[in-house]
């Protein structure tokens, strides 16, 4: 079964060391000591965003690897990625990260590795790491105006917005681009939060969402006769490994 948790932050998130957000995507494995690949492409293999990796996925809780791809260091990608227990994609420019990946060949490793019905691979990441794997969402790649992104991955159907609580410019984005049509219903989230889906055979599941905070924003949103409507979405607030389940069963 592999799985998908998008998280609204991408560096933000990796920054807090002792978030119970990270305990969770690495259980999902369900092994003792799962490989972790980072992808910092977003970020153009940032140096101190991948210090950064390492020192949350530290070795005594898994074997953390980094994948830099403007300088790559193996010639068979696909056997190198498919390697892994969780794709852990950075924060960053995501229209720029999926150019590169495609230039890799990237984004169809990735893909194969997520149909693959004997995968067991947890897909995740924050902000241009959340977006990359549904069908769009909202963006700053293209400079300070936000604009939309329709161009994703699409693991998962529909669109993401993260930062839902942190950047002004966010929210109205996404309800004009659901209007219009432009963005399919989808899902928004603040900073902390995080939606996890799975995959069993051909069929891709909502499970959850999670928080390392109480009072999160988790929602599923969609136009609905010209209107938009925010739906709060089931959330597991998580504290160390014994998450509380707030709101309508998961």
């Amino acid at each position: 079964m592999a799985h998908v948790v998008a998280t609204g932050a991408g560096k933000a998130m990796m920054e807090r060391r002792a978030d119970p957000t990270h305990d969770y995507i690495l259980q999902l494995t369900g092994k003792e000591r799962p490989r972790v690949l980072f992808l910092g492409t977003a970020t153009g293999d940032d140096t101190a965003y991948i210090v950064s990796f390492y020192t949350t996925y530290d070795s005594d809780k898994c074997a953390p690897h980094h994948l830099p791809l403007f300088h790559r260091p193996v010639d068979d990608l696909a056997t190198f990625v498919r390697g892994f227990d969780v794709i852990h994609v950075g924060g960053g420019n995501t229209a720029n990260m999926l150019d590169v990946w495609k230039r890799q060949g990237l984004d169809v490793i990735l893909r194969d590795m997520w149909e693959d019905p004997g995968s067991n691979v947890v897909f995740t990441g924050g902000s241009a790491g959340g977006i990359c794997w549904f069908e769009g969402g909202t963006t700053d790649s293209y400079g300070p105006t936000l604009q939309v992104l329709p161009e994703g991955l699409g693991f998962l159907h529909g669109s993401f917005c993260p930062h839902y609580d942190a950047e002004d410019q966010r929210r109205p984005l996404f309800h004009a681009s659901l209007l219009s049509g432009e963005l399919a219903t989808g899902y928004a989230v603040g900073n902390l939060q995080s939606v996890h889906f799975e995959r069993s055979g051909d069929a891709v599941n909502f499970v959850t969402a999670i928080s390392p905070v109480e009072d999160p924003l988790a929602l599923r949103v969609e136009a609905i006769d010209g209107k938009i409507v925010e739906t709060e979405l089931p959330v597991k607030i998580l504290q160390g490994t014994a998450p509380i389940v707030k709101g309508p069963s998961a």
